[in-house]
């Protein structure tokens, strides 16, 4: 499993120059009246904002113009709240008391159909550990309540891996595939390879390998490896 924004990404493909993006946000978070919300890219080794805005009775709405399609992230003040993609097009936000959604444009509605199939494991997930409390507290044999609980922990960790190196797949020669295999890889507590992401790399195309943000990972990885070994 792993958390969005854990790092801000700078990624982006080539397209035509100056395409237009328009967002167009709504909230029935009440809190959120009057807060600045803002559009951040990583240049260099710099935040740098694209864009924001003040949400004012429940509305939001930035535009602006872009070289490329670029994968940045929504904050609030310092905060992450949501990675997005810019890309041509009207992209709209909802925000709720259940979360956030991103939709509009081709990648966006991608992406988001993605994080909502991934929330509906990660909700499996914790039903099997609701699952194991109760089969215990109702007086199930432990050997009976393990081998169950081990069953359905590698059938929802299987539907996880399977999720992600699909999406991966399809998405390889565009931001989101070298964008959600970072994002795992910042995940971890230091850069290795998870045999989910070894799969994705040998499997890959030689332009998703030669990704700046993919090489630059597997260096990361080859260098804690070796300073590990020494």
């Amino acid at each position: 499993m792993f958390r969005f924004c854990f790092i801000l990404l700078f990624i982006t493909t080539l397209t035509s120059c100056g395409k237009r993006f328009k967002i167009d946000g709504v909230t029935s978070v009440s809190r959120l009246d009057g807060k600045m919300l803002f559009v951040k890219v990583l240049s260099g080794d710099q935040l740098v904002n694209i864009d924001s805005a003040e949400v004012i009775h429940g509305y939001f709405q930035m535009e602006g113009k872009i070289d490329s399609v670029v994968l940045a992230s929504l904050y609030m003040d310092e905060e992450c709240i949501m990675p997005l993609v810019l890309e041509e097009g009207n992209i709209n936000i909802e925000i709720n008391n259940v979360g956030i959604s991103i939709k509009g444009t081709p990648l966006n509605n991608s992406f988001n159909k993605f994080i909502e199939d991934k929330t509906a494991i990660d909700d499996k997930a914790y039903e099997v550990e609701r699952e194991e409390s109760r089969m215990i507290m109702d007086g199930v044999d432990i050997n009976t309540v393990q081998a169950e609980i081990d069953r359905q922990r590698t059938s929802v960790s299987s539907q996880m891996d399977n999720l992600i190196k699909n999406f991966i797949q399809t998405n390889y020669s565009n931001v989101l595939g070298p964008g959600v295999f970072i994002m795992i890889g910042n995940s971890l507590p230091y850069p290795f390879l998870t045999p989910l992401m070894k799969d994705i790399i040998e499997e890959a195309p030689e332009g998703f390998k030669n990704n700046y943000l993919i090489k630059h990972y597997l260096s990361l990885v080859q260098e804690y490896k070796e300073k590990d070994m020494n």
